[in-house]
């Protein structure tokens, strides 16, 4: 119990660690937002200033040039489509529902983007339910989320979180996961052990949100790299990551497919030969090995290497369909990690060794 508690304590204060310069960007941007939009705009309340720095910024992953603008042309509309049916109809309950169902109707017709729907119904509502000049005008209500928009802005370009550090973080994951799913199916074959190939397969199939998580910190790693100056000189590096994603991807596809086949030979009467593990193991060091040296910030060269050798040691044979397909899926699972160190299409796959006789029979899964 008290391990358990101990995990979880460090797991939390990791998520802290992860998010404490998120969290710094929007106190320090909400209360910029704030003062600016009181001493320079003369707004007594302005809310929407820090609600939109808040919203541009999130305590997540976004794209917040994109969000500053539907922040603003959403507040624009709700406040001008509540501004002209309140001072029409009046305020109440039906009032309300009414210039709620417009507002985010008319915004749906125009964009329908969530963040730009849902600013303009909140915006309606703002302005349905606040007693007449206790906010501002709807001009002043403008100004405020564009003020928030911009120091949303500026906190990104001053008080960044790292692009390359996220990106790290996210493609490490994957590609540990990869490791994972090879390292577990060579475990199985060793061992003969279907309990094993289970595992692997469950790990492959529950990436899915890894991999997401890792395009959308790219997003975020590129926009960050772009509006701050700090982080300028980190475009080389981030480019190395955006360029191995894809190829990452299908890596991690194809080891679903390769474990879930794993599972399945061994209940057959002729189960693969247990030297397929020794490859997988080669692979799976291979991608770890990526790991490091993106990580580290320079070309994968011996990572290039590692698997042009691997590459050249995976002689096919005739092995039985199971196996086969296994076969047939780790060499497609080294051209992706070749593709994925910048090696072009061509080079990656002339760094396998010729097939003989006729060819195998793949398996797909999505």
């Amino acid at each position: 119990m008290a391990t358990r508690l101990g995990d979880h304590m460090r797991e939390r204060v990791a998520a802290f660690g992860h998010m404490g310069p998120a969290i710094v960007q929007s106190a320090v941007g909400a209360g910029l937002a704030w003062t600016a939009a009181i001493h320079l705009l003369g707004h007594p309340r302005p809310f929407f200033a820090p609600i939109s720095v808040l919203i541009c910024l999130g305590v997540g992953l976004g794209q917040r040039l994109r969000r500053v603008i539907e922040l603003v042309v959403g507040v624009s509309l709700g406040v001008g489509v509540g501004d002209l049916l309140v001072a029409w109809i009046g305020s109440g309950a039906w009032q309300l529902a009414l210039v709620v169902a417009l507002a985010m109707g008319t915004a749906t017709l125009l964009n329908g983007a969530p963040l730009f729907v849902a600013q303009s119904g909140s915006s309606a509502v703002l302005v349905a339910t606040l007693v007449p000049g206790a906010g501002g005008g709807g001009l002043d209500r403008m100004l405020d989320a564009l003020t928030g928009g911009v120091i949303a802005i500026a906190a990104v370009a001053l008080l960044p979180i790292s692009p390359f550090t996220l990106a790290a973080r996210h493609a490490s994951a994957v590609l540990d996961a990869l490791s994972t799913v090879l390292e577990r199916a060579a475990d199985a074959i060793e061992r003969g052990d279907a309990d094993l190939a289970a595992e692997a397969l469950a790990v492959g199939r529950g990436t899915q949100s890894t991999v997401e998580d890792f395009q959308q910190a790219l997003v975020t790693s590129k926009e960050v790299a772009l509006v701050s100056p700090l982080h300028w000189h980190r475009r080389t590096r981030l480019a190395r990551y955006q360029k191995a994603s894809v190829p990452i991807d299908h890596a991690l596809r194809n080891a679903r497919v390769l474990a879930r086949r794993t599972l399945a030979s061994l209940g057959e009467p002729t189960p693969p030969p247990v030297s397929l593990a020794a490859s997988m193991r080669e692979v799976s060091e291979a991608a770890l090995l990526l790991q490091l040296e993106l990580a580290a910030g320079r070309d994968p060269v011996l990572t290039r290497q590692a698997l042009t050798a691997t590459a050249g040691r995976q002689r096919p044979e005739r092995l039985g369909f199971s196996a086969d397909v296994i076969v047939a899926q780790l060499r497609s699972i080294v051209v992706d990690l070749m593709l994925a160190t910048g090696a072009d299409p061509e080079t990656a796959g002339a760094a396998l060794a010729p097939v003989e006789g006729p060819g195998t029979t793949t398996d797909t899964e999505n």
